[in-house]
């Protein structure tokens, strides 16, 4: 049956809705807040300090059309305050500008049917919560978050018997330092336990409330999401009788406390649970097979609690409803196997993100891998998998990031792989890959943006695209290590303008490389990295590069000018190519922010410009093995963080600039082989950190400074090969630190102090010598000493006298070269103490008598040369020594392995 309305009857009805609607809109418009509400909340406004004016509008008559209130349409009661920060980027100015300020005005408690109190994402300054916000009883939504709160939480919350949410979490982001909240008695939730479902205490300092904190929380009958993120909790009961309570949970994160214990087993009675949060909370033991409970949940993150053990569970791939799974940063092992076999025969099987880095994972992939057709992020990386990539992963084609990285993977990479459109990120770095990769690999791979892979250097991975091909992706950032892409530089890298990070390390490539490539990069790049290739030609010149931070165009074989480069790059790496030409005048200009640059092993000629003195930032400066030629500037300032410089083996003259002595920093000095003379300046006994001193090889004159003393840190001295005359100054012996001290070929007289046993450092091996091996390493990116640490030469001087007694006690000693100088007495037999001794030279002196047996005590000891003293006697049994070199040039020496008879074997061949 169907009603007809006669067309009168259908008017007068449409009339009277039309009539109500406009009477509800009307009574809306022209409704204005009742006035004492006004003042309630102009009394509120003045206490708060507003910098941004983002309570300008609260002034007009009508409160209900003020930014942030909203009123009741038909009552005209303020029953909203949204006053949160407008701006969610913590920290940025306009966050900060947006922050209100001031007090909380009770002139609140006058608005009586206020239901919805946001505060959150301001700055209060350390306030303590008013306790009156618990005496306004109509709010169901109260927001107090990140609003840099302190003090206790007032028990007075309690009294909010309507309230549904509850957001006290308390990060604070105050330019004037963070302050803490916290409640040391929650008695006062059992209050709100008919109506809260949503509570957030994260940060909210909870470590005074003691053992009972689960049970006071397992009131809250109605609660759906609990949040006690970072909350200093100590425990976690392992059985909660009340967990009945918590029936309708849906979200629990008690992340980032000390709970330090298993996972329990009251968990597994939430079975309405959709999220579960447990990083950082050091849990232990395995993940229990009790998870297969839980039916409903869509996130577990058991993250970064460093000590959970055993297998993935096979129950953690039951899960239907499972879409988020993190248990990386675990101690995890086993085989995955299980887990993924569980997976595929999932029908239901949702999975969309699964990170198990950084656990102890071995064994290879199995095919089963590629049953998770919904995974978008797979991170595996930072485990011990092995083998090869299965091939099925090209059914994964949700896959969006995939992360093998750090692993032991050393098999192939399946051309699968180029089936997978929407992958964005690539990361296969650190394993051992081998194998091709071809055409087919990328051809689809229509999304990538980042892609990093290598192997090692004895592995074979070689890119067999072919030369033409431009491929359908633009990549952001390109990482690819000790593969075989070379000789030429392929098309489908020179359409790749897009870039933002470059790194094509050990590529093989032997080709020059467009400029127009470098220009199309200039614009995003921060890190440029060609190392270890053998790239040819020129560089650009007039580049520039606004966001370069790191350019590493080191072992190629570019050639040309310095290219003047615009950028505010920190890093230069030029060394060991075949540029040539000066260094711009105005490098400070073309590189303001420069902190370290390595330029040696090319041909740069010219003077070292004295403009690098103004490049304030400048940590690094490494000129080894050029042309450079002139004095080294002789311009540096206090506020310089300069601590390493190599100008060694270059062609400067001139002095040692003093005004090096004004370097807070410096740390490691490197002039050798050029042609300074004059004095060593007295001014760098304020660089009160030098590590490492070599100025050997060059035309210094005068004394060794009696200040050296004075430098404890000093790992490294080397003066060899000037022209220094006097005595070694006593005060040398005092520099604890000294392990290599290298005075050879100069003027010095004089005996061996007696005090060269107060080297404590070769006396005792009290330093680590590695830390001062690195500083040099840094500097000069080679091992250039590492062979001759705690040694002591003073070869090629006037030395005389004994060897002093004292240096036996130098037990740390790998190397000492005592030759040609005028040296006399026996070698002490106690020599054998030097038990770590590997290289003794005493030739070419004057010393007299046997040689001593003990020296075949010092199982260490590789190289010896006695030769050219006044020595005499049988040569003793010495196996490693037989070569007739290390003895020649001593007229009374005899017996083997010198053709020399001794007496006594003569006499007993007569008999």
């Amino acid at each position: 049956m169907v009603l007809k309305l006669r067309p009168s009857f259908f008017f007068s009805f449409l009339v009277l809705i039309f009539f109500l609607i406009s009477t509800s809109f009307g009574s809306a418009a022209s409704s204005k807040c009742i006035s004492t509400e006004r003042e309630a909340l102009l009394t509120f406004k003045q206490s708060l300090t507003d910098l941004s004016g983002r309570l300008s509008s609260w002034s007009g008559p009508d409160c209900c059309k003020w930014t942030g209130v909203l009123c009741d349409t038909r009552t005209s009661h303020v029953i909203k305050i949204d006053l949160r920060n407008p701006s969610q980027v913590v920290n940025s100015d306009e966050y900060k500008r947006g922050c209100l300020r001031g007090k909380i005005h009770q002139s609140l408690t006058r608005l009586k049917f206020l239901s919805y109190l946001d505060l959150s994402s301001n700055d209060f300054n350390g306030l303590e919560i008013p306790e009156f916000i618990g005496h306004i009883v109509t709010l169901r939504y109260l927001n107090l978050s990140s609003s840099s709160f302190s003090g206790e939480v007032p028990a007075s919350l309690g009294n909010l018997s309507k309230l549904e949410s509850l957001d006290l979490y308390a990060e604070s982001f105050s330019d004037s330092g963070s302050f803490a909240l916290r409640a040391s008695d929650l008695k006062w939730l059992s209050a709100l336990s008919s109506s809260l479902t949503y509570l957030n205490m994260g940060y909210v300092n909870l470590s005074g409330v003691g053992e009972t904190w689960l049970e006071d929380f397992s009131k809250l009958s109605k609660l759906k999401e609990l949040h006690l993120f970072n909350c200093e909790l100590k425990n976690l009961p392992l059985s909660l009788s009340s967990s009945a309570n918590l029936k309708l949970l849906e979200v629990l994160d008690l992340s980032e406390n000390s709970l330090s214990s298993p996972i329990p087993s009251w968990l597994f009675d939430l079975t309405s649970l959709r999220k579960l949060f447990l990083r950082w909370d050091f849990l232990q033991g395995s993940i229990p097979s009790g998870f297969k409970n839980l039916k409903l949940l869509e996130t577990l993150d058991l993250s970064n609690n460093l000590g959970l053990t055993g297998e993935v569970p096979s129950v953690l791939g039951e899960l239907p409803q499972l879409k988020y799974l993190d248990l990386s940063a675990n101690e995890l092992n086993g085989q995955i196997h299980g887990f993924l076999d569980a997976s595929s025969k999932n029908k239901d099987n949702s999975l969309v993100f699964l990170d198990l880095s950084s656990n102890k994972i071995a064994g290879t992939l199995p095919e089963s891998l590629g049953a998770l057709r919904n995974l978008q992020i797979l991170d595996l990386s930072s485990n011990s998998f092995t083998g090869s990539i299965p091939s099925s992963i090209g059914n994964m084609l949700s896959l969006r990031k995939i992360d093998l990285s750090f692993n032991a993977m050393n098999g192939n990479i399946p051309e699968s792989l180029g089936r997978l459109e929407e992958l964005v990120d690539l990361d296969l770095m650190a394993n051992t890959w081998e194998g091709v990769l071809l055409k087919s690999h990328f051809v689809n791979l229509r999304s990538l943006k980042s892609l990093r892979l290598n192997t090692q250097p004895n592995r074979s991975l070689v890119f067999k695209v072919p030369s033409t091909w431009v491929p359908p992706f633009r990549l952001e950032l390109i990482n690819i290590e000790n593969c075989q892409i070379g000789p030429k530089f392929p098309m489908w890298l020179q359409v790749q303008t897009q870039l933002n990070s470059v790194t094509l390390r050990n590529t093989g490539i032997a080709d020059t490389i467009p400029h127009s490539w470098f220009s199309g990069i200039a614009s995003d790049v921060t890190y440029l990295i060609l190392a270890n290739n053998r790239i040819k030609g020129t560089l650009p010149q007039n580049l520039v590069f606004p966001n370069l931070n790191t350019v590493d165009l080191s072992s190629n074989n570019f050639q040309g000018p310095f290219p003047l480069w615009t950028t505010n790059a920190t890093e230069l790496r030029l060394y060991e190519n075949n540029f040539s030409g000066p260094l711009p005048v105005n490098i400070n200009i073309l590189m303001p922010r420069m902190e370290k640059l390595y330029l040696f092993h090319n041909s740069f000629t010219g003077e070292i410009p004295s403009s690098l003195c103004e490049v304030s930032g400048l940590q690094i400066l490494s000129l080894r093995n050029n042309r450079f030629s002139g004095s080294f500037p002789n311009c540096w300032h206090r506020s310089f963080m300069l601590y390493g410089i190599d100008a060694s083996e270059n062609s400067l003259s001139g002095e040692i600039p003093a005004s090096l002595g004004v370097l807070p920093s410096l740390s490691v000095l490197l002039l050798n082989q050029n042609a300074l003379q004059g004095k060593i300046p007295d001014t760098l006994q304020n660089c009160s950190g030098l590590t490492n001193i070599d100025l050997g090889g060059n035309k210094l004159t005068g004394k060794l400074p009696s200040w050296l003393s004075k430098l404890s840190s000093l790992f490294m001295l080397r003066l060899q090969s000037n022209s220094f005359d006097g005595q070694i100054p006593d005060g040398l012996c005092s520099v604890p630190n000294l392990h290599i001290l290298d005075l050879s070929g100069n003027k010095i007289s004089g005996p061996v102090p007696k005090c060269i046993s107060n080297l404590t450092a070769i006396a005792r091996g009290t330093t680590n010598f590695e830390v001062f091996q690195n500083l040099v390493y840094v500097v000069t990116r080679a091992r250039k000493y590492q062979d001759i640490v705690n040694s002591i030469n003073l070869s090629g001087n006037n030395i005389n006298g004994e060897i002093p007694a004292e240096i036996l006690d130098l037990s740390y000693l790998r190397i000492l070269n005592l030759s040609r100088n005028s040296m006399a007495g026996s070698i002490p037999g106690g020599i054998s103490k030097l038990g770590r001794l590997e290289t003794l030279d005493l030739s070419r002196n004057r010393f007299s008598g046997a040689i001593p047996q003990s020296l075949a005590a010092i199982s260490s000891l590789q190289k010896l040369n006695l030769s050219y003293n006044k020595l005499e006697g049988r040569i003793p049994m010495l196996p490693k020594f037989e070569d007739p070199s290390i003895y020649i040039g001593n007229e009374l020496l005899c017996g083997k392995p010198l053709p020399k008879k001794c007496p006594q074997d003569v006499n007993r061949r007569l008999l």
